[in-house]
């Protein structure tokens, strides 16, 4: 991959990513804040009320009004970050959600233990698929039906890699073959639960080129720490390229079969 995380959040290549990094900051720093507030308050507690000779306890509870003070201060700054940081960073990622005719539109397929990607082709419309065929052995770990759609046969089935360009808006629907995943891109600031019988869609704009990783961020089995995928933010020119010499192999692949099924017969 590119870049190493560090100490700190990765780095960001996301569009989307500056605000939520200002949001996690300003969150870490009100704990700091708390931590060594509430440090200070119960030291002070133990040495100003420890025993001593000639002290007796009071069993009379004593009322101050700082503390009291002190929580409402904390209860308004958390609906400050609540309403003003989080709500509007929240609605922007999760509700602005791009149309399908804004966005390159991208299908991924969790399953123990890969990412299976589904790319429409040439005719931009994704082919059918039917979970009786699913054959990793033919290449085919979604069940696309190549043979009765004939949207099936220029779609691109790639595992645990995706390509997609720079500076474009890409849309992703998730779902899962089996148990709960989660797809996390960690440098575009993505997290998103994949979860079987469901399509949850979700999305994000590259600006920066490069490798990168995908991650399952959901405990799923035993073979999770191995559940491992890359993005390659491309150029246009490069994702184009890369998807002429996709299609081509595709064409060989086919009419490799086609020559196979011939000569059986």
């Amino acid at each position: 991959m590119n870049e190493p995380y560090g100490w700190w959040l990765p780095i960001n290549i996301s569009a989307n990513g500056a605000p939520i990094d200002q949001l996690i900051t300003t969150l870490h720093w009100f704990m700091v804040l708390l931590f060594v507030g509430w440090g200070i308050f119960y030291l002070y507690c133990l040495l100003r009320f420890r025993a001593r000779p000639g002290h007796q306890a009071d069993a009379s509870a004593k009322h101050f009004r700082l503390p009291t003070y002190l929580e409402v201060g904390v209860a308004l700054f958390e609906v400050f970050l609540l309403v003003f940081l989080s709500y509007p960073i929240w609605s922007k990622v999760k509700n602005d959600m791009p149309s399908d005719e804004e966005a390159m539109v991208v299908r991924v397929t969790a399953e123990q233990f890969a990412w299976n990607i589904h790319y429409p082709g040439k005719d931009g419309i994704f082919g059918q698929t039917n979970p009786e065929l699913i054959s990793p052995e033919d290449n085919n770990p979604i069940g696309l039906d190549r043979e009765n759609d004939p949207n099936a046969k220029d779609d691109l089935i790639s595992i645990n890699v995706m390509h997609f360009p720079v500076n474009k808006k890409i849309k992703v629907y998730l779902t899962s073959k089996d148990v709960i995943h989660s797809f996390g891109i960690p440098v575009m600031r993505v997290k998103q639960d994949a979860i079987p019988g469901t399509v949850v869609p979700v999305w994000f704009e590259a600006n920066k080129t490069g490798k990168f990783e995908i991650m399952c961020a959901q405990l799923c089995g035993v073979g999770h720490t191995r559940m491992r995928g890359e993005i390659h933010v491309d150029t246009e020119e490069e994702f184009q390229k890369w998807l002429q010499d996709e299609a081509q192999y595709l064409d060989e692949y086919s009419d490799a079969g086609q020559r196979e099924d011939e000569n059986d017969v």
